[in-house]
């Protein structure tokens, strides 16, 4: 029996068990096995390079952002792109008119963002129909997912649950967070379970559920740590670690072909936007929503003595580095971090205008922050100091070598 085969008969059993909390363990093991027989479809074939197999859908990052445009053929991608961007993809009446990725740049609030326009997916995308497993990928390294979707047919298409249950199917977790579980494998020690609240969703007694899931993964010996009421999903999404947990913002196209109370209920769904492409609807709207949505910040730089510059901000944002004092030091240098002392910042994240922080400081949009290094004196009295510098005189040396291997 294949993998499919296999998958298909544990959906069918998970359909047919009734759900309450003595077949908790139950549907929790079959979901185990489900997840392992995904990630096993997932994984590239033996003895191929690991690649797609398409061209076009390997794209460097560019900007201080990613947005990927996924959704059905013919529901206004392309068309998107070409509105908000100077790029040009081709767009006709006929569906998979694009057949490669194609990506394009947007400024907003002086920050660069990169628009990826996706080749449209199919229902079975996740087991490869139409390269959806190529699109899927690139969708996961992006910071935000707009699903574009044709609102004169979802009341009947269903397609916004199609699409969310082929990147659930893929691993990729929308509009939500990581579960509050800490889990670490050990070699030794047996399975140390604990939790600092209720587990309501984990059966009668949640530690047999959580070990016999364990033990479907041939894991006998973890320590794991509940810091909320997490049911089964999240208990495996932590075990798998390979889990996607990205934002998405719901787009809704052709809303002109609609009556207005048809687009105020398609409006008030969660995480949802209306907008029309043809008419030129709701477009600025759906670009500070788009901000809004990806989180990013810009922080300000300021020289000792001197008037801020506000002409070439630093972008961060909580999905790639983190939106700390550390994370701007990271993204200005790395060679900042050992020498860090403090930063004065100015803005609505402190309490005072200048204030003194530390590297743990959380920073706001436009916030302004001045980096104070140490002295050399401060340097010298360092403990890794001797290290640090043992560390150059090797890279200054290794250096040497390779220019007189090149003389």
């Amino acid at each position: 029996m294949g993998i499919q085969e296999r998958i298909k008969d544990i959906e069918l059993e998970l359909s047919r068990t009734q759900k309450n909390k003595a077949t908790t363990t139950h549907i929790g093991l079959l979901k185990g096995q489900l997840a392992r027989l995904r990630t096993q479809l997932l994984l590239p074939p033996a003895g191929s390079d690991g690649g797609g197999g398409g061209g076009g859908f390997s794209v460097a990052k560019s900007g201080d952002g990613r947005v990927a445009l996924i959704g059905f053929p013919s529901v206004g991608k392309s068309s998107l792109l070409n509105r908000v961007t100077d790029t040009h993809s081709e767009a006709a009446a006929y569906e998979f008119t694009t057949l490669t990725c194609i990506p394009g740049n947007i400024v907003i609030n002086d920050t660069k963002i990169q628009m990826l326009d996706l080749p449209g997916i199919i229902e079975g995308a996740a087991q490869g129909k139409g390269r959806g497993r190529e699109v899927i990928a690139v969708a996961r390294s992006a910071d935000l997912i707009m699903m574009v979707l044709d609102g004169s047919r979802e009341s009947n298409n269903q397609h916004r649950d199609i699409l969310s249950k082929e990147l659930e199917i893929m691993g990729i977790r929308l509009n939500r967070t990581a579960p509050g579980i800490y889990y670490k494998k050990k070699a030794t020690g047996g399975i140390k379970f604990n939790a600092t609240c209720a587990l309501t969703q984990l059966g009668d007694v949640p530690q047999e559920t959580v070990t016999r899931i364990l033990s479907g993964y041939r894991i006998h010996n973890a320590e794991i740590l509940f810091r909320e009421d997490c049911g089964v999903d999240d208990v495996i999404d932590v075990i798998e670690g390979n889990r996607k947990y990205v934002r998405c913002l719901y787009v809704y196209n052709k809303i002109d072909t609609l009556s207005l109370e048809e687009v105020d209920a398609l409006a008030r769904l969660p995480d949802s936007v209306v907008i029309s492409i043809y008419m030129d609807l709701n477009i600025e709207y759906l670009l500070q929503k788009m901000w809004q949505y990806m989180g990013l910040i810009r922080v300000y730089t300021k020289r000792k003595g001197q008037a801020p510059d506000l002409s070439d901000p630093i972008v961060l944002t909580a999905q790639r580095h983190g939106l700390t004092v550390e994370s701007a030091c990271k993204t200005i240098s790395k060679e900042f971090l050992p020498i860090f002392n403090f930063a004065y910042v100015w803005g609505r994240s402190t309490k005072f205008n200048p204030q003194r922080v530390g590297m743990s400081h959380k920073l706001v949009d436009e916030d302004v922050i001045q980096i104070v290094l140490k002295t050399l004196v401060q340097q010298k009295q360092s403990k890794d100091y001797a290290a640090r510098v043992a560390a150059a005189n090797a890279a200054i040396l290794k250096e040497r070598k390779r220019l007189r291997k090149i003389k």
